[in-house]
């Protein structure tokens, strides 16, 4: 088991939502695939970005804890959004759903913008590393 040490240096602005660094010795590396708002069917769920962002977190906590992790694990994870202004402009509302599924443990974090995702009608996607 390793412990987790998230650093926000006071000479950067400080993070809303992310942690700036997380920094770790031991543990064992989980590396996240990227989840969507996928079913077990395999059909896109939700009708905007935040209930997609709540099933693919969700999908992507699922993987986690079979591999034998907890949310508080997380180290680093990457967001993919094919509309980073709608995001943004639902950011409040996906941080309660973040705070609901995970706490306030955060990861180092990065949304990244593209044209689209392997899903066409997926909205955002999320992979990310663990470590336990």
């Amino acid at each position: 088991m390793s412990t987790l040490k998230r650093i926000n240096p006071e000479s950067l602005a400080a993070p809303i939502g992310f942690s700036h660094a997380v920094a770790t010795e031991g543990g064992k590396l989980i590396f996240l695939a990227g989840q969507t708002a996928l079913n077990k069917e395999g059909v896109i769920v939700g009708n905007g970005i935040v209930e997609q962002f709540e099933k693919a977190l969700s999908n992507l906590l699922t993987a986690l804890s079979e591999a034998g992790g907890n949310p508080s694990n997380l180290t680093k994870l990457s967001i993919f959004s094919v509309d980073p202004e709608n995001y943004r402009a639902n950011a409040r509302e996906i941080g309660k759903v973040w705070q609901r599924l995970v706490g306030k443990d955060y990861p180092a974090m990065t949304l990244v913008g593209v044209t689209r995702l392997w899903d066409i009608e997926a909205l955002v996607e999320i992979e990310g590393f663990a470590v336990l």
